[in-house]
């Protein structure tokens, strides 16, 4: 069996371990808690509704087509998913080692799990060119669509991880409020999406950042400058959004197109 083919099995088995994992760990659940009793523990603000959760079977989804394209013969010396080599299967260790430790209460281990998360799916988004180049549409929606998706969500997950465990450590936050605090992490995160709108035109993951902010605005509608703030900062990226496309529409005319 050449490489190509072992990093796809690979990437495939990584896949079913860790959608596995994952269901188990609330459906047994790891410890005796599932994810989201642990995440109610914390009373902080930059967390969404429940529902926004949801999100996490479009994902699995997305998983889902992306492991079996890249698995396909014909995408065996596919350039671009060579690019992507290991980081996936990395990006799934690290997604099970933060359950692992969420579940056993080793939350401040699970930010050195989130990050090493975090970056191997930026690294796979660079690597993907993701908004410069174009590729077929199958491929777009199977793997760009796929880690677009992933990387918005996560993005929002490590800043949610990162309050959570400063709320644990009883962190006084230098004397700033936790309303403030996350208004500062709001425009923090409309300011990453604004970023990546701007060079990317990435339209799914701008959805992304809106939906948890919007589910951040929903879950704390009692709380005014938390809840005015979230809602203003998901419109301030649905227009980003907007305007992101527009300044790359006449780019991704001339973007090379690769398989």
């Amino acid at each position: 069996m050449n490489t190509d083919a072992v990093r796809q099995y690979v990437n495939l088995f990584a896949v079913i371990v860790t959608i596995a994992f994952n269901a188990l760990a609330n459906v047994l659940p790891l410890n005796g808690l599932n994810t989201g009793e642990i995440s109610d523990r914390f009373q902080v603000y930059f967390v969404p509704a429940g529902y926004v959760f949801s999100i996490w079977g479009l994902i699995y989804l997305g998983w889902v087509a992306f492991a079996v394209y890249q698995v396909l013969p014909a995408q065996r010396e596919n350039p671009r998913l060579r690019r992507v080599g290991y980081l996936f299967a990395l990006s799934c260790l690290a997604n099970m080692a933060w359950l692992f430790l969420w579940h056993y209460e080793y939350f401040a281990l699970t930010i050195m799990a989130m990050f090493t998360l975090l970056f191997p799916l930026i690294a796979i988004y660079l690597r993907l060119q993701i908004g410069r180049v174009r590729v077929a549409s199958v491929e777009h929606w199977s793997v760009n669509i796929t880690f677009s998706i992933y990387l918005g969500w996560i993005t929002v997950a490590t800043i949610a991880n990162v309050t959570a465990v400063l709320a644990y450590v009883e962190w006084s936050g230098w004397g700033i409020g936790p309303e403030a605090w996350t208004l500062i992490m709001l425009a923090a995160g409309a300011g990453i999406a604004t970023a990546v709108s701007l060079t990317r035109g990435d339209t799914a993951y701008m959805l992304v950042i809106m939906w948890a902010f919007a589910g951040i605005a929903v879950k704390h509608s009692g709380v005014a400058p938390v809840s005015t703030g979230a809602w203003a900062a998901t419109l301030f990226v649905g227009l980003m959004s907007i305007v992101g496309a527009t300044v790359t529409k006449r780019r991704r005319q001339t973007l090379k197109f690769v398989r």
